[in-house]
């Protein structure tokens, strides 16, 4: 059986990782570098780093940031999102390291680069990022530049998704960084298209909600973000309680292991 994934996900607000509530409160976490680090070191499948500011600020991906996580020597494949506004810049990220991508501004502004980029890169190279919301058994995609929602159907997303992307993260906004607080609806909703695999993102903190989320069929991948940095070895925890999931066993290497010469 395909094992199922358990990402962890780093959020960078200028230059530094931070808490994200809603995509309205911030508060600062430390380097990015340094979470990333601990996320490789104690067995997260994939890790996803999210710069949030870099789109909205027209700042272009954050290369500096993944110049240095280059330089970790990092085993987990690393998914990148923020910032990317060309195919130029797309292949700049995945020549500093980054495994896939992540694009969400783009699918607003020009769905012919992500289409390149899926043609040069292979589907599996990128990811979609949907920040969605249930209102009146309605689901609205949200622009984060411009914090306006609007409804959309299952033609719409699947005229910027099918065939050129192999995921959708489905980013439960208005519920990000409350405990217990992914909208289920969100993954069940006839909007969404039904041809490609989900990632569940935003409010994930209970066992109990990522067993069931993981029993979707549909379902690849759970990312958690803010509750893997309030207590050390996090993603060992999770993993200890899925039990009967199919998800990778958790890495108990230490930071402080010793290579001894004989």
């Amino acid at each position: 059986m395909l094992k199922k994934r358990l990402i962890g996900t780093v959020i960078v607000k200028n230059g530094w990782a931070v808490q994200s509530f809603g995509y309205r409160r911030y508060l600062p976490l430390g380097k990015p570098e340094c979470l990333v680090q601990n996320l490789d070191r104690w067995g997260a499948d994939e890790i996803f780093v999210l710069s949030i500011d870099r789109s909205s600020d027209r700042l272009g991906p954050d290369f500096k940031l993944l110049e240095r996580l280059g330089q970790l020597g990092l085993g987990t494949p690393l998914i990148y999102g923020g910032g990317i506004r060309s195919v130029e810049d797309g292949l700049q990220v995945i020549k500093l390291g980054a495994d896939r991508l992540c694009v969400d501004a783009l699918l607003h502004n020009d769905i012919e680069v992500v289409r390149e980029l899926s043609r040069q890169l292979g589907a599996q190279a990128v990811i979609a990022a949907l920040p969605l919301a249930c209102r009146d058994q309605r689901i609205e995609w949200l622009d984060y530049r411009t914090k306006v929602s609007t409804q959309v159907s299952a033609k719409d997303l699947a005229a910027v998704t099918l065939g050129i992307v192999s995921e959708l993260l489905i980013i439960d906004w208005q519920h990000e960084g409350q405990a217990g607080g992914f909208d289920r609806m969100l993954i069940a909703h006839a909007s969404l298209p039904t041809e490609i695999p989900l990632i569940a993102f935003g409010g994930l903190n209970e066992p109990g909600q990522l067993i069931e989320l993981l029993s979707h069929p549909r379902m690849a991948a759970v990312a958690v973000g803010n509750f893997l940095s309030y207590r050390e070895h996090a993603i060992q925890k999770f993993k200890a309680q899925l039990i009967g999931m199919p998800v990778r066993l958790p890495s108990y290497e230490s930071m402080y292991s010793l290579t001894v010469d004989v």
